[in-house]
């Protein structure tokens, strides 16, 4: 397995990736993955693929948010979408993009990343529930043991405050859990 930043022409295997990975739900991250390639840029953000036998099986994306901190606001990322399709399913191949894709963000000096996951995987990466350090979530529609963060180096202590989610999130209703019910 090769784990590579996504290129220009990798765009339908990816969005492939999230509509098998997502189910149901599939259309709208492959969507969102659309809308937020448009933010990445060199500098900031990251879009890795896993590519095995020339052929793309997983996908990961950080990108820039804001942490709105009473100092200032400050840059972060979040980890939001990871996907595998489900015959690559506990081979590592999603492990293997969050390391490296952690390792490349603390890097360029990132302090904070944040995400909505299951604390059960994403705690084996270092991350903690965001409450558990004065983070607020962004929405009250994320499960609390579902807003995550991991902090690196370029983090002090003053950096608390509530995220602050890209637009894309929001425009693609991408953000925590809608009651089915209401």
């Amino acid at each position: 397995m090769d784990l590579r930043e996504e290129r220009a022409g990798d765009g339908q295997a990816v969005r492939d990736v999230h509509l098998q990975a997502f189910g149901d739900h599939g259309l709208v991250v492959a969507d969102l993955v659309d809308s937020l390639r448009d933010t990445i840029t060199p500098e900031d953000g990251l879009s890795l693929v896993a590519e095995q036998d020339g052929r793309i099986v997983g996908h990961v994306m950080f990108t820039r948010s804001l942490l709105d901190a009473p100092r200032r606001l400050v840059d972060v990322h979040v980890l939001s979408p990871l996907g595998v399709v489900p015959e690559v399913h506990q081979r590592g191949v999603g492990s293997a993009l969050v390391r490296r894709g952690l390792e490349t963000i603390a890097e360029r000096g990132t302090p904070l990343v944040f995400l909505e996951g299951d604390p059960g995987y994403y705690s084996r990466f270092g991350f903690v529930p965001g409450g558990d350090l004065g983070f607020r979530k962004p929405s009250l529609r994320i499960p609390d043991g579902a807003f995550q963060v991991v902090t690196f180096p370029a983090y002090e202590p003053w950096m608390t405050g509530t995220l602050v989610y890209a637009e894309p999130f929001w425009r693609h209703d991408a953000v925590g859990l809608r009651d089915p019910g209401a």
